[in-house]
């Protein structure tokens, strides 16, 4: 099965490509929807089932204490970097390692990745 993502406006360019030279089906919100508040990119990352990929905070707050459906999934890069190639590097080489992030708030820092159960949608 493909993995399916869609990275938000703060994910570079560079990244995504990266990201789609490794097989993953990639969706961008800076070109298919710029400028979307961020409960509307986590409600895309829904209905399409693509684990959302960032680096801004706030979807920590939309779904632990806001409660918003998030059950696909939402990694958070919280990495210091010496540029573009170097974040785009240390992106790539945390997607590629695990499999299982549907389901979870993931952290992803320089040393680890923290993993938290996201509570699961209602049908």
């Amino acid at each position: 099965m493909t993995l399916r993502i869609l990275a938000n406006e703060n994910v570079s360019g560079e990244t995504v490509e990266a990201l789609r030279a490794q097989g993953p089906d990639v969706a961008w919100v800076r070109t298919d929807a710029p400028g979307s508040p961020d409960e509307a990119v986590l409600a895309q990352a829904q209905a399409e089932r693509r684990i959302l990929k960032t680096f801004d905070k706030d979807f920590g707050e939309l779904a632990f204490r806001r409660g918003l459906p998030a059950s696909s999934g939402i990694v958070l890069f919280r990495l210091e970097t010496t540029g573009p190639a170097h974040a785009t590097s240390l992106v790539v080489a945390a997607v590629q390692s695990r499999s299982d992030w549907a389901g979870h708030f993931s952290v992803v820092e320089k040393d680890r990745i923290r993993m938290t159960p996201l509570r699961r949608a209602r049908r």
